[in-house]
């Protein structure tokens, strides 16, 4: 993982200034929409992954996307093809041993039992992209990822905020490539981890979801893709770490009423876009934009140093955390742990947000 009238919380620096992020991700959803579409915010870059897909049908989604909102200034940077460790071949060793997941993004074939959500298409990290809603005109940078995120937080020192809502790759690849990089952010906010998910809604997509945390509640895709790179970023030297885990995603869901109220929100064209959603799934990446965006969101939260399990073994990509003062030492780092927010004052600031789409000249580069 892609209304509420009146002043929304988005952080500003003393100055009023816009501030500055770069949002790292393996597609295009609500979250991008929510970032673009706020006056508050300037996004300097939107950078890809694999993760849900390969990283060339994220990048092809990212710049239609942008195309689609009237913001084909934004730069579109491609990351990492595959994890820094973990393969597709690896993972289905790791199912012979350990049992089934429920999710493998772009290793994904088949559900292993029936469920609502559509069964994705399967394609290889090289095959050709041909979006249903229509392919880009705009070109990708020439930049790498890791790189254009080093560049940019040199270039704007303690500025910036990167918003991560898939796989860490690339945030690892660019710690390790400059070890000044994350010191050099103003904070890191992701989506990933799982702490101990209980299925908050009653329907069937809530049920289906729920599968996973009930038997495993310390597993998320986004994590057990790239546990490596998860493990690095969680020990990088950030100023401050806010991590959104699937915790509060289950008393969310993307449902048809929302889709309706958010596509008759958006402009015509977004709008389109918008209703042709899947409904059903929790809304992860929304989350993350969400409480950075508008901080008062969050009803609970604590305290923790976070890591992640890279041992090969039945809890491998697992989310470890621990209280001040338990933590083993090894450069964890203090986070922000996002555990539940006020889902009706959710909802109402991206139908608020979306809504500025219909007010909007295109920008261009």
């Amino acid at each position: 993982m892609p209304f509420f009238l009146g002043f929304v919380a988005v952080p500003v620096n003393a100055q009023g200034e816009r501030q500055k992020l770069i949002i790292d991700d393996d597609g295009f959803g609500l979250m991008h929409m929510m970032l673009l579409e706020s006056d508050k915010v300037d996004v300097l870059g939107v950078t890809t992954i694999s993760g849900n897909v390969w990283v060339n049908r994220a990048t092809t989604t990212a710049l239609r996307g942008l195309e689609l909102v009237k913001r084909t200034d934004v730069p579109v940077v491609p990351g990492a093809t595959y994890p820094l460790l973990n393969s597709e071949e690896q993972t289905n060793r790791w199912e012979a041993l350990y049992g089934k997941l429920t999710w493998k993004g772009a290793w994904m074939k088949k559900w292993v039992e029936p469920t609502q959500q559509s069964t994705p298409a399967y394609y290889g990290p090289n095959d050709p992209v041909d979006l249903p809603w229509g392919n880009p005109t705009t070109k990708p940078s020439p930049e790498i990822a890791a790189n254009f995120m080093i560049r940019m937080v040199h270039k704007y020192p303690g500025q910036i905020t990167i918003i991560e809502g898939g796989p860490m790759t690339n945030l690892a690849l660019a710690q390790r490539l400059d070890p000044q990089f994350a010191s050099l952010a103003k904070e890191l906010v992701y989506m990933g981890g799982s702490f101990n998910p209980h299925q908050m809604l009653d329907n069937r997509s809530a049920a289906e979801f729920a599968r996973e945390f009930v038997n495993s509640p310390r597993r998320e895709f986004n994590i057990r893709f790239d546990p490596e790179a998860a493990s690095i970023v969680s020990r990088s030297p950030w100023k401050k770490i806010t991590v959104v885990p699937a915790d509060p995603a289950t008393a969310t869901q993307l449902t048809t009423g929302l889709i309706d109220r958010l596509s008759k929100a958006a402009s015509p064209e977004l709008g389109k876009f918008i209703a042709g959603g899947e409904p059903g799934f929790p809304m992860w990446d929304e989350i993350a934009a969400a409480v950075w965006l508008d901080p008062s969101l969050v009803t609970e939260q604590e305290t923790l140093y976070v890591d992640y399990n890279t041992q090969f073994g039945a809890s491998y990509g697992d989310l470890l955390s621990w209280r001040a003062g338990y933590q083993p030492g090894l450069g964890e780092q203090p986070a922000e742990v996002i555990r539940s927010i006020d889902v009706p004052r959710f909802e109402a600031l991206i139908a608020r947000l979306i809504a500025n789409s219909n007010n909007k000249k295109p920008k261009s580069k």
